[in-house]
């Protein structure tokens, strides 16, 4: 038998192993991705990724290093029975989650943190989002992992196997010494500052970072930081200074906005198309024949060609479309209705001006808190999930989209004149189930994915040509734009900005120039002053806002990611990595001068959120 004191110090290798064998689990898991790393990127994931792995071991043996602190003075405690039950629980649990990591981050690119409590109200779309996983894989990989480190466990490193020392004096000191120096492990070392996740950033491929991150400490650390929104992380230069940059990227030279109506107090159909990226679209440069009918609407209309989502997630898009307001990085100002309330919101314009207001979606409002923002947006209706025949769901989101359509079509029918009518699609979503023959083959995501895009595209095209024959389709303005786009085809890393670019199409009845596009760099945040001022409606509150449609002197996009953000201008794109506090990726043309516009951008905009 081993001597008691060698316990606690083979108890932590026991836990930074377990860990470095789930990073090599990541690294096969994701093999595509790995293979184009270096073997000395491979290498330093390992190396730098060590000082979270030995930080977060240091917070799992807190509690088994107290019992053996107070086993070694009262020996009849029954500690091993304790620890085991403890390593047991922690050891499947872990396992779990880290399951759970490696798939989620195919789809959104980002170790698993605090992004999945936002839909907790709503665990039939969590479950959905989940639901192209393959699940018996993922079940294999935690039960091997956890019981692989069972077995270990049980045959060297259950505390049975350590005699136990008659000097209770020495053994205690030794074991109160073993929980003091968890302090440096736990904290990263001597300095001033405790260790957070930017120690393993050490590469240029964000994928490489990612890697290096110990899964657990990265989602504690989101959970200690869930809901704290007093302060603003981003400080890269004085506040008077990140303030003047942005508010200089909003003053334009006097100049006449495009005139594109022929009504002056058009109904307006407000149509927000789930993940529908441009790499799908043929009209923006994407795949042909996916999406004939809205390509045949942007021909038919205006069609602004350089559009980027402003976030990557369906709440963040929908405040940025609706509210023109910035996204946020690592929370979304959805979460807080008492912010949302302060926000403008189209819906409010629109009812000032008599009009009647409407939100249609044939999922639950609930998702994300979507339904405080709509409220707080004063709606005169709002449809969902339950508003339907259950019989014309899908099996995880709600209703299809040709079902959604076939409502609005019904519905404004008797809808008070002039009106305000949004439209969320949903069918685009995971798992992407469509009610039609698919159209292409294959069973992969990117196939399902595809086959769901075209649907909603072929619902889309139904519900125009029958909404042209209404009389109320010549009085008629028709947005249609994306609540963000999609890493898929390709899986882009999560900071791509193709992974950003969405359509952006003005069209209908009301619509009197055709066939014109737009190709001003633009993001979501200036599709509701385009459109009010397209109206001659008064848009001052959305002061993050430009008119596209009268060249703006600073055209740009800007928008977000997991901690990062990327700024697009006419000279090229630069992405930035906030915990790496350093470049992604820069276009040639790109001068310091943008990369300094990013991050008062960034640190600016935040900075506004905290203060809501």
């Amino acid at each position: 038998m081993k001597r008691r004191i060698y316990f606690q110090p083979l108890y932590f290798i026991y836990w930074v192993l377990f860990f470095i064998v789930a990073r090599a689990i990541f690294l096969i898991y994701h093999l595509d991705k790995t293979e184009q790393l270096t073997s000395a990127d491979v290498a330093y994931t390992f190396l730098y990724g060590l000082r979270l792995d030995l930080s977060f071991s240091a917070y799992i043996c807190a509690f088994p290093f107290i019992l053996a602190l107070i086993s070694a003075i009262w020996s009849r405690l029954p500690v091993i029975g304790a620890i085991r039950i403890y390593t047991f629980l922690l050891l499947v649990l872990i396992s779990i989650l880290l399951s759970a990591d490696l798939e989620l981050y195919t789809f959104w690119g980002f170790r698993l943190d605090t992004t999945p409590l936002q839909y907790l109200n709503t665990p039939g779309e969590m479950v959905a989002t989940a639901a192209t996983a393959p699940v018996f894989l993922l079940s294999l990989i935690t039960f091997v992992l956890s019981a692989s480190f069972i077995l270990l466990y049980l045959r060297a490193f259950d505390i049975r196997h350590f005699k136990f020392a008659h000097r209770k004096l020495l053994l205690g000191s030794l074991s109160l010494v073993y929980l003091a120096l968890l302090v440096l492990p736990l904290r990263g070392g001597w300095q001033q500052i405790p260790i957070n996740q930017s120690v393993v950033y050490f590469s240029e491929k964000p994928y490489a970072n990612h890697a290096g991150l110990n899964m657990p400490w990265n989602l504690m650390h989101a959970l200690l930081k869930y809901n704290k929104t007093s302060s603003n992380p981003y400080h890269y230069m004085d506040e008077h200074k990140a303030e003047g940059i942005v508010k200089s990227l909003y003053k334009n030279s006097p100049s006449d906005t495009l005139d594109i109506l022929n009504t002056q107090r058009p109904n307006v159909l407000f149509i927000i198309l789930e993940s529908y990226t441009a790499k799908f679209v043929g009209s923006l440069g994407g795949e042909t024949g996916v999406t004939p009918h809205l390509d045949s609407l942007a021909a038919q209309g205006i069609n602004f060609t350089n559009m980027y989502a402003s976030g990557d997630r369906s709440e963040k898009g929908m405040v940025a479309l609706l509210s023109g307001y910035p996204v946020q990085t690592i929370t979304s100002i959805i979460k807080t209705p008492k912010k949302t309330e302060k926000l403008p919101q189209l819906s409010k314009v629109f009812e000032k001006q008599g009009y009647s207001t409407s939100y249609y979606y044939g999922g639950e409002l609930e998702f994300a808190n979507i339904k405080s923002f709509l409220l707080n947006g004063g709606y005169d209706k709002l449809i969902d999930k339950y508003d339907f025949d259950p019989s014309t769901y899908n099996s995880k989101w709600g209703a299809h989209d040709h079902v959604l359509f076939d409502r609005v079509l019904q519905d404004l029918k008797q809808e008070k004149k002039p009106f305000f009518t949004t439209v969320y699609t949903l069918s685009s979503h995971e798992p992407f189930e469509i009610p039609i023959t698919p159209k292409y083959p294959g069973s992969d995501n990117e196939a399902l994915f595809r086959n769901s895009v075209y649907y909603t595209d072929w619902a889309l095209g139904r519900f125009i040509e029958q909404a042209k024959k209404e009389a109320w389709w010549k009085n008629t303005l028709v947005v249609l734009v994306a609540d963000h786009g999609h890493p898929l085809p390709g899986y882009d890393p999560n900071h791509a900005p193709s992974k950003f670019h969405i359509p952006f199409i003005l069209t209908g009845g009301a619509v009197k120039q055709k066939g014109i596009a737009i190709t001003t760099v633009g993001a979501q945040t200036d599709i509701a002053t385009t459109l009010l001022e397209a109206l001659k409606l008064p848009h001052s509150d959305f002061a993050w806002g430009r008119d596209l449609l009268s060249a703006p002197d600073n055209p740009f996009a800007f928008y977000v990611f997991n901690d990062g953000f990327g700024l697009v201008t006419p000279q090229g794109v630069v992405t930035y990595d906030n915990v790496a506090d350093k470049i992604i990726s820069r276009d040639e043309a790109v001068s310091d001068e943008q990369v300094q516009i990013g991050k008062a951008y960034m640190q600016y905009s935040f900075g506004d959120f905290v203060k809501k």
